[in-house]
């Protein structure tokens, strides 16, 4: 079976800005830890390009930089997006900006190279929030403000060419950045609505999904029968998505008796289609002619599916094993997945393979179908399955497999039919990861013949 995806997407068209305070909140993380890890390293290029003597006041201003957007990461892991997350681009840009502007006034103000790490300054906050042209242009004005205003007031002689040249180059980045987010924020708008048009189409077609799964299961029998001197317990648990497990329990007159089992081929719609195809015809061969032999009522089901499934232009096909319970023996035939056979009086187990053919292969399957009359005693167990009981697969990649299965059996043999299905369920339950396929599983214990 198919795994339905987890989306997190869960947004409305009208949940835009609430999309965007979400995305802008964990890409300010992503901008806060490039703070504390890059300003730190850029100490290397204070080594070779800063005078001695300021070295130490360089690297005191860089950890407390970094010191700060640590705090700053800190708060955002512990809050939620709002419609206030886009402070936090702001507070970057004020952190990095106003140490960057620090140190070109030590280094002679608006004559020092080092205003080149404000550009950085402008790129990366702007480029990685996906915020709005308004902000883009707010916080890169805000960057050449401080760059300005601190060197203005530190009062250093510079020379007019080069203040000019550096402020030319902040404003063309600024410019540069405004552009690239306006383009930005116009895909960032059109990929919230395709996802949204997804999310529609996606809760459309498991609407769909669930109903078809309802429709379904509604179609099993009731459980914990007592019939023919049997006593028969099933249970089936589906997977995610519609399912091509088969079962159905069959009383005509309380005096004949049919337990089937069988899996389409595949998964999905179609897979589930075929199913119910099989149950129906099913049904109305075995009512039909309740004193009929499993491999007549099987030959009869084959058609039906055959025809069927080639008017659906599909491939599928169905294993099936169909029991007539007659008071103190089963007949069996299909070809499905081994019986097990639980002998009370010997207290082990048998392994009963199914031979034949599948359903939908070819028209004809009478010459390929094998009969079997198997005697039981009071107390005597008899286990039908599918393969998503037996490959349920746990976190290492060990299927559950059918030996574990058989020792489930020897363990609760005592146990009623009922109460037998749900321990082994259990079991399977507790092994697996993760449930891939249906499983189904049913218990058919014969009772003690009636004084």
């Amino acid at each position: 079976m198919t795994i339905r995806p987890e989306v997190h997407f869960d947004f409305d068209a009208g949940d835009f800005e609430t999309y965007l305070n979400k995305i802008i909140h964990e890409w300010s993380k992503t901008v806060v830890i490039l703070v504390f890890v890059l300003v730190p390293v850029f100490f290397i290029l204070d080594y070779f390009a800063v005078p001695q003597n300021l070295q130490s006041t360089f690297a005191a201003c860089r950890f407390a930089c970094a010191s700060i957007a640590i705090v700053q990461f800190l708060v955002l892991r512990s809050s939620r997006p709002g419609k206030f997350s886009y402070i936090h681009g702001y507070l970057v840009t004020f952190l990095v900006g106003s140490t960057i502007s620090v140190m070109t006034v030590y280094l002679g103000g608006f004559n020092s190279s080092y205003y080149a790490g404000l550009n950085l300054v402008i790129i990366g906050v702007n480029l990685l929030l996906p915020w709005g042209v308004i902000h883009s242009g707010v916080n890169s004005l805000a960057v050449i403000v401080l760059y300005v205003l601190l060197n203005a007031m530190a009062g250093h002689p510079y020379e007019a060419p080069i203040m000019v040249n550096n402020l030319f180059f902040l404003s063309a980045t600024a410019i540069m950045a405004v552009i690239i987010t306006y383009v930005r924020q116009k895909l960032v708008k059109q990929e919230f609505f395709l996802l949204v048009e997804l999310k529609k189409a996606r809760d459309a077609l498991w609407s769909e999904v669930e109903l078809a799964k309802r429709i379904q299961t509604s179609l099993l029998p009731g459980t914990g029968k007592r019939m023919n001197g049997f006593e028969v317990a099933a249970k089936m648990s589906p997977a995610k998505e519609v399912g091509g497990d088969y079962y159905d329990i069959v009383e005509i007159n309380g005096d004949r008796s049919w337990v089937t089992v069988g899996d389409v081929s595949g998964h999905g719609f179609d897979s589930g289609l075929v199913m119910m195809m099989a149950q129906t015809s099913m049904l109305s061969a075995i009512h039909r002619a309740p004193d009929a032999m499993p491999i007549q009522v099987l030959g009869s089901v084959n058609k039906v599916i055959r025809e069927n499934v080639a008017r659906l232009g599909s491939d599928h096909f169905m294993t099936v094993t169909a029991l007539r319970l007659d008071h103190s023996s089963i007949v069996m035939a299909g070809k499905h997945q081994d019986v097990i056979l639980y002998r009370a009086g010997l207290n082990r187990t048998e392994v009963i393979p199914t031979e034949g053919t599948w359903l939908g292969l070819c028209d004809d399957i009478s010459s390929e179908l094998i009969e079997r009359e198997i005697e039981l005693d009071e107390g005597d167990i008899i286990v039908l399955f599918t393969d998503g009981v037996t490959e349920a697969m746990n976190a290492e990649g060990s299927l559950f497999g059918q030996s574990r299965l058989e020792e489930a059996l020897n363990r609760y043999a005592d146990l009623t039919p009922e109460r037998l299905v749900d321990k082994i369920f259990e079991e399977v339950t507790g092994f697996q990861a993760e449930q891939i396929d249906d499983m189904t599983l049913i218990v058919i214990k014969k009772l003690a013949e009636e004084i």
